[in-house]
């Protein structure tokens, strides 16, 4: 049985890597392996929360229900540091997309904004720096 949901685990996970490279044959939009991609991270999500990250469905009954539920607690508590470490990379990365953009229009017209545009790109940086802190929150304290 576990073998089988790694193996179900693992086709999620890579599953939008192969319609990626079946895109530069066919020349789609990537629509398809974003919503692929999406869909196998809910489906990993759901599977990995039902199984109980902490333990086996067996453990769990033969063991307090206290137990069980730091189980799964315990396994909740690294998804959401991985929620808030990924999402928040995704977040700085798209804001650094679009000021270091715009950093670099304003400093080809006009050298002197180099320096204010250097601190419009690290205040964009720091987005992904608080969800790191979160997440070592999370895990630590």
């Amino acid at each position: 049985m576990k073998f089988l949901i790694v193996l179900f685990a693992s086709f999620a996970m890579f599953s939008p890597l192969f319609l990626a490279g079946i895109r530069t044959y066919t020349g789609r939009k990537a629509k398809r392996a974003l919503g692929t991609n999406i869909a196998c991270f809910f489906a990993c999500l759901i599977l990995a929360s039902v199984l109980g990250i902490g333990g086996s469905a067996a453990a769990a009954e033969t063991a307090a229900t206290a137990a069980a539920s730091a189980g799964l607690a315990e396994g909740l508590k690294y998804v959401g540091a991985a929620l808030a470490v990924g999402l928040s990379g995704i977040g700085g990365g798209i804001a650094v997309a679009a000021a270091a953009s715009a950093a670099l229009g304003a400093i080809s017209e006009n050298d002197k904004a180099f320096g204010k545009a250097l601190i419009f790109v690290g205040l964009a940086e720091g987005v992904a720096l608080y969800g790191l802190i979160v997440a070592l929150l999370l895990l630590f304290a």
